[in-house]
């Protein structure tokens, strides 16, 4: 093959139940919003991320051939870098945002995992060697 078939990295698919919701949700942590089509659809960015949310009868959250249903969730996430972890994690809680863990420090940084309202997860992440 000859010419890349891939033009580059357009943004990650997050599913979720409420597009409102969710917007919400991602406006309060410092996203932009792009735009939105109530029920079905939204894109809201940070830097150079997009992350584009499919709600109810959206084509990106249509059932698989199969039959499976595209679900929110799961483990794979989209990481954002903070700065001073700890004082992030404690301005998160008293916003009542959902944590899956607790802190957790290694040798190339500090990171700990929250939740959307749908349980999609998203990682904080402060690289090693930043002061907190």
């Amino acid at each position: 093959m000859s010419v890349n078939p891939v033009r580059g990295a357009w943004g990650v698919r997050y599913q979720v139940r409420d597009i409102s919701r969710s917007v919400d949700f991602y406006t309060r942590l410092g996203f932009k919003l792009d735009h939105q089509h109530p029920p079905a659809f939204a894109q809201v960015s940070l830097g150079g991320l997009k992350l584009i949310l499919s709600g109810p009868g959206a084509s990106g959250s249509r059932k698989m051939p199969d039959g499976r249903d595209q679900q929110p969730g799961g483990w794979n996430r989209v990481i954002l870098e903070v700065d001073d972890l700890p004082a992030r994690i404690g301005d998160l809680q008293k916003e009542g945002m959902r944590f899956r863990n607790e802190m957790e420090s290694g040798p190339g940084g500090k990171q700990v995992q929250i939740e959307d309202p749908d349980g999609n997860p998203l990682e904080l992440f402060e690289p090693a060697g930043k002061a907190s």
